[in-house]
């Protein structure tokens, strides 16, 4: 059977999947008999996809309740525009950064030194690890992730074996470990959730980007393979999350002149520090140049004379 042919495990009755394309993370809806809740946002770009999506698969339902897994922008971009929407929406957040989000801090919540957006929005309620929420007619655990976010939760629930992974444990891999960039030792942390999620034994995982799927066995392997590769080549790490960062720049804006790209670059202050603790070596233009070349090699990006436009 084909990749695109094949059959997708079952959901409990009343959780929704809200695949997302890259750039927005996908978003749960969780239906019960009295409530509605969902699971990540989205990004802010996206914003007004993410209020149709939801509209519609609340089939006139009022949302109630709103959970951020981590506070990355792909996933919690999109918060204020549904607190907007449902004024009566409480919203849940992970402990870890909740003073900065009370403050708004875009540097220590990691917006503007990622050159990223998110619309300012509140909370209600923390979402602590070792504790149960319910969302729809299930009850759900909340279990700490650090890794790819120090900050990250994941949530289970054991009758269904259901797992929403977030970006902990994707079906081929897993999310950049953003704390290796800021020079903080996190592969570790990444292993220890991926056995945490191996002990849970879910049948069923909703990862943060992508299909859910049931091949669980195969794809913690997949985690675990790439997980050891970078913590044998860091420099492979480092790479990587330069293009990722650079890629989610051409899937905001689709298009951008090449010196307008490298302007925005040496604005961004993740490039700069990857820069100066890695390639300071290197000439910065170059060093971006090249990430650029490697995204147009792989098909991820496309270049038109001095027109960089994203691609795949």
């Amino acid at each position: 059977m084909s990749e695109a042919a094949r059959q997708q495990p079952l959901l409990p009755q009343g959780v929704t999947l809200l695949e997302r394309g890259w750039l927005s993370s996908n978003n749960i809806l969780l239906c019960g008999r009295e409530a509605c809740a969902l699971i990540d946002s989205g990004y802010g770009a996206h914003a007004d996809q993410t209020l149709a999506l939801v509209r519609s698969a609340l089939h006139g339902r009022p949302l109630d309740l709103l959970l951020n897994t981590h506070l990355h922008s792909d996933h919690c971009g999109g918060n204020a525009a549904l607190q907007h929407a449902y004024p009566a929406l409480v919203t849940h957040i992970p402990p870890g950064l909740s003073a900065h989000v009370r403050t708004w801090d875009a540097d220590a919540l990691t917006y503007a030194p990622t050159g990223q957006s998110c619309p300012q929005f509140g909370f209600d309620a923390v979402l602590l690890p070792g504790t149960e929420i319910q969302l729809g007619d299930l009850m759900w655990q909340v279990h700490a992730a650090p890794g790819h976010d120090p900050h990250s939760v994941i949530l289970f629930e054991p009758a269904s074996r259901v797992l929403v992974s977030a970006d902990a444990l994707w079906e081929r891999g897993f999310g950049v470990v953003f704390p290796e960039l800021e020079g903080v030792d996190a592969f570790e942390a990444v292993g220890d959730t991926l056995n945490l999620i191996e002990s849970l034994a879910p049948t069923t995982v909703i990862p943060g980007h992508g299909p859910a799927f049931a091949s669980i066995e195969t794809s913690i392997a997949s985690a675990r393979a790439r997980l050891d590769s970078f913590v044998t080549h860091p420099e492979k790490h480092i790479t990587y999350a330069a293009k990722v960062l650079l890629k989610f720049k051409l899937l905001e804006v689709q298009r951008l002149d090449l010196s307008a790209f490298l302007a925005w670059a040496q604005a961004t202050p993740y490039f700069q520090l990857i820069f100066n603790t890695h390639f300071s070596g290197l000439d910065f233009s170059q060093w971006i140049e090249g990430l650029i070349s490697d995204l147009i090699r792989s098909g991820a990006a496309a270049r038109d004379g001095e027109m960089i436009r994203n691609a795949g």
